[in-house]
């Protein structure tokens, strides 16, 4: 198989739609330094070599967040299939409604717990554009 004429490479990214009992989903703004600095996303992160989408998750929301999940507590929820400029991103989101632990930015990143009302106002990059759609229509729905 022959490579494409551009093609990109192919990152996948594992994240986390951590909801609150008052359907609070979190966001994290990217820290300064890093690209698309200042925007808000959904917490997670690279896949390593060898990992599975959901124990890069657990392994990430440990390290940047101090919590503890198990792949138990992930539901499928979405995806973002995303081409940037210089790469492709693919993001399987995990809907998680129960860890153990308080959040705590180990990254110096900043946090916002946001309602479906309030998520539109958050800048995010442009995978996480559609996310945040979806989480309005999943809340919308869970609570009709």
């Amino acid at each position: 198989m022959r490579e494409h004429e551009g093609a990109k490479p192919l990152v996948l990214v594992a994240a986390a739609a951590l909801v609150r009992n008052d359907g609070r989903l979190l966001l994290a703004q990217r820290p300064n330094g890093k690209p698309m600095a200042g925007l808000w996303e959904l917490p997670g992160g690279k896949v390593e070599a060898g990992e599975t989408p959901q124990g890069a998750l657990v392994r990430e929301l440990k390290e940047e967040l101090g919590i503890t999940v198990t792949e138990a507590d992930m539901a499928a929820f979405s995806f973002a299939s995303h081409g940037y400029e210089r790469f492709h991103l693919l993001m399987p989101v995990f809907l998680i409604r129960s860890w153990e632990g308080e959040i705590d930015p180990r990254e110096g990143q900043q946090f916002a717990w946001v309602s479906a009302d309030e998520i539109g106002s958050y800048p995010a990059p442009e995978a996480d554009v559609p996310l945040f759609a979806r989480f309005i229509d999943w809340s919308k729905a869970a609570h009709a």
